[in-house]
């Protein structure tokens, strides 16, 4: 497998000190910017492979940078790592909601993020899911090509709301807790709260439903997490 590249973005020189010697050693080519306006053209213009981003730039802030790259056809499916402080909840919450893979909170552990790096990658180049293609009415979800179409047209979907959407849809009918979700979906240790797997779902139903509003697949269970239709 060629080396993967891993753009690390932080106005903090020690911690882009500890996460490049620790993704290099790891077996990562790693590019390093220290504002938002940089990290963009190196997004574009290196095509990494993940992106590890601070939400707290100068300039052109995280949530601006993680926005543009969404909104850009060619860093769509771009993976990407938050950094956050402990005391940002709001702003970790919108970056979910922007299109985030993860978040580590600051402090961290420089192996929790290597660990974290490779779980987002697994994810996104499809190591694990079968393969197998789910049809329910107008949505039809390839889990071998990682695709999901609505009536024939492609829906994109980052690594985390595709894998998502797959634990719901091969099981209909089936509540999950918020827990599960988070234990199923992200396969290292997961110190997450609840409204991460809020935060995607409000992406899932965005994307896939005709009526984000009024849910047609994927369901509320009150009091107990979330579930797909059976139909």
């Amino acid at each position: 497998m060629a080396t993967r590249t891993v753009l690390v973005v932080d106005d903090e020189p020690g911690i882009v000190t500890i996460a490049r010697d620790y993704l290099d050693r790891a077996g990562f080519r790693v590019l390093t910017a220290s504002d938002g306006e940089t990290a963009l053209r190196l997004a574009r213009n290196e095509r990494p492979s993940l992106l590890v981003l601070d939400l707290m730039l100068p300039g052109i802030d995280g949530l601006d940078v993680v926005r543009s790259l969404r909104q850009d056809p060619a860093t769509r499916k771009l993976p990407i790592i938050m950094l956050t402080a402990r005391v940002e909840e709001a702003d970790r919450l919108i970056g979910l909601e922007l299109g985030a893979d993860d978040y580590i909170t600051k402090p961290f552990s420089p192996r929790e993020l290597v660990a974290r790096v490779r779980a987002v990658l697994r994810r996104s180049e499809g190591d694990t899911l079968t393969g197998a293609v789910l049809q329910f009415g107008e949505l039809t979800l390839d889990l071998e090509r990682r695709s999901v179409r609505r009536s024939g047209e492609q829906i994109e979907l980052t690594a985390t709301e595709f894998d998502l959407l797959a634990v719901l849809a091969r099981e209909p009918g089936r509540p999950f807790t918020r827990a599960q979700l988070l234990e199923l979906v992200y396969d290292v240790s997961y110190a997450g709260y609840d409204r991460t797997v809020d935060a995607h779902i409000k992406n899932l139903r965005r994307k896939i439903e005709p009526e984000p509003q009024n849910p047609h697949y994927i369901l509320t269970i009150y009091g107990v997490g979330y579930k797909f239709a059976e139909l």
